[in-house]
């Protein structure tokens, strides 16, 4: 998480001098909402059963 935010530091003090454009912005904003929506239902409906991999052994037997 420490890496995540020293990554992240350096590219909002960018965006604090340079504000980027209203459309990156949107774009920004519809990517975020998105995510948001996607991790929402995921939490709330569930994670589809035919969507889940099942792990296979690690040293199959060969027949």
């Amino acid at each position: 998480m420490e890496r995540l935010i020293f990554r992240l530091l350096p590219r909002l003090a960018m965006w604090i001098r340079r504000p980027p454009s209203p459309r990156r912005m949107l774009i920004i904003a519809i990517v975020v909402a998105a995510a948001l929506a996607i991790a929402g239902i995921e939490r709330y409906v569930g994670w589809p059963e035919a969507l889940t991999v099942e792990r296979l052994p690690r040293n199959p037997v060969p027949q």
